[in-house]
């Protein structure tokens, strides 16, 4: 849902006394779409796996899961932790943790929150778009964002901010939902 004013907010340095606001943010969407994974083996070399947008009969609610030491784990100057908050400071309106891999030059996006109130406002696109600039100053190539199959919003998001689908793990959160991942180029 979005505010009809616009927002006046700034981009920061997420700092490890934010972790606790990050934490009470509102983590929860709602879609009532999701991408089914189909995997088919014909032969024993040969695999056909594939995405299929499902309406589904309800709307889902999720939560999206939060986790303190993923955000702990961004702190550090050689990680990205980035803060939107209005410019007085006096409310947090989202998050973006990013994971730098120096050796194959990827940030791997691990968080995107935006709080519910001020979604569809640009702060996710605005806080991604920062990361990105974080990145190529750190000599980064690409972007990576990982998300789950049922997160449509999230899937949707990436493909609006011109990322492309480029792999899968099919039990890689902790709760065995399947991730997919999406990346962009920084050149």
């Amino acid at each position: 849902m979005s505010t009809s004013a616009p927002l006046n907010y700034r981009i920061r340095d997420g700092l490890a006394r934010d972790i606790d606001a990050c934490l009470a943010l509102d983590h929860t969407y709602t879609t009532q779409h999701v991408w089914q994974m189909q995997i088919a083996q014909e032969e024993p070399d040969h695999w056909e796996i594939s995405f299929k947008l499902e309406r589904l009969p309800r709307l889902l609610e999720t939560i999206y899961p939060a986790d303190a030491v993923r955000l702990q784990a961004a702190v550090p100057a050689s990680q990205c932790f980035l803060i939107a908050t209005r410019r007085d400071e006096s409310e947090l309106l989202g998050y973006l943790t990013m994971q730098a891999d120096d050796l194959r030059r990827i940030g791997l996006i691990t968080d995107v929150v935006v709080a519910r109130e001020h979604r569809l406002n640009g702060v996710g696109r605005r806080l991604v778009l920062i990361a990105g600039q974080w990145a190529r100053e750190r000599a980064l190539t690409r972007l990576m964002i990982e998300t789950q199959t049922k997160n449509y919003p999230g899937i949707s998001f990436c493909r609006q901010m011109g990322f492309v689908y480029c792999g899968f793990n099919d039990r890689y959160f902790p709760n065995q939902d399947i991730a997919v991942f999406f990346s962009q180029s920084l050149r």
